[in-house]
């Protein structure tokens, strides 16, 4: 299949070598990362968060994201991404130049306290911080500012999150300076009623522009499901890692995100055009194969491979897309 690389319907931002590493055992070599993120562009993928600005004692196998960003941003057309958990890691993803900043603010402050070690008010003045020094900075040198909601559907550590605490918290993101916010399914909580449940509540209270995206995990299974219910409703942006790696190391459970390859397929024969080389998609895996032997790699697609006669492009002329 050839990408089309015009027009896209849904944007899938792959997560793997921040999500993904992070939870792995073994550290894998720069060299290999640099391969896999200039694979997948290859493919067709056009936005990579290629790391997070964390320290290395705390994550290991984000010590080389600097590194790893300078790499990235030869790439023509890829929107490099990356995380940090406070404004020390913000200087240094500015100072990276990176296109696109997530923070995390966990809706769970249990759950912000183990994996940021702060409250949300803390998190608060960290955004506005954050939000300062970028608008300190000349037009073209400013990178999005997203904060990721983390622990958005329910919390392994707390339970459920009340959809109110979740609204109230964007609300107070936007404030803060962020420029837009994303829901993230950190424990694979969500169900496809959820989803559309929350989505719509937020977008009552900040407004469509301000909510496109989407980061949800296949923990129970729901994995896809949730993806269709957020496309169906209108979010165009969804996360996914490569082989289903990765998870929150600090939140018991947290295992499974969305697989890329699957995701990609699932839009695609609906006739949603996503860009991306589906074959060559595939092909990538061989990477973390080799890379990452001890790891086991999700994924019906890359088992199955493509059905006979498979074309997307004609499924959408043929009305596949309303199937």
């Amino acid at each position: 299949m050839t990408a089309n690389m015009e027009h896209i319907d849904v944007l899938v931002s792959e997560v793997g070598p921040r999500d993904g590493l992070q939870m792995t055992k073994r550290v894998m070599a720069t060299a290999a990362k640099q391969a896999w993120i200039s694979a997948e562009a290859a493919a067709g993928v056009r936005e990579i968060e290629v790391g997070s600005f964390v320290p290395a004692t705390v994550l290991p196998q984000m010590a080389d994201t600097a590194e790893v960003v300078a790499h990235a941003l030869r790439i023509e057309g890829l929107t490099v991404a990356a995380l940090v958990p406070n404004y020390v890691g913000a200087e240094r993803a500015i100072a990276a130049g990176v296109h696109k900043i997530t923070i995390p603010v966990s809706a769970s402050e249990t759950h912000s306290l183990r994996n940021v070690n702060r409250t949300h008010e803390q998190m608060l003045r960290e955004v506005r911080r954050i939000a300062e020094r970028i608008r300190a900075l000349p037009p073209h040198r400013r990178p999005g500012f997203e904060a990721g909601l983390s622990t958005a559907f329910g919390c392994t550590l707390e339970g459920p999150v009340p959809q109110d605490r979740v609204v109230a918290l964007a609300e107070a993101l936007l404030e803060a300076g962020c420029d837009e916010v994303g829901l993230s399914d950190t424990t694979g909580y969500a169900n496809p009623r959820q989803v559309r449940s929350l989505t719509l509540a937020v977008w009552r209270a900040v407004g469509q522009s301000k909510l496109s995206g989407i980061h949800l995990h296949n923990t129970r299974g729901l994995g896809l499901a949730n993806v269709l219910a957020a496309v169906d409703l209108g979010l165009t942006t969804v996360d996914a890692s490569l082989g289903g790696l990765g998870g929150c190391p600090f939140a018991p459970g947290a295992s499974g995100n969305v697989v890329t390859e699957d995701l990609v397929f699932m839009l695609e024969s609906m006739g949603l055009r996503t860009g991306i080389d589906l074959d060559a998609l595939c092909r990538v895996r061989e990477i973390l194969k080799q890379e990452l032997p001890d790891e086991p790699l999700y994924g019906m697609t890359p088992q199955a491979g493509l059905p006979k006669g498979f074309s997307p492009a004609a499924l959408a002329q043929t009305g596949g897309s309303e199937a």
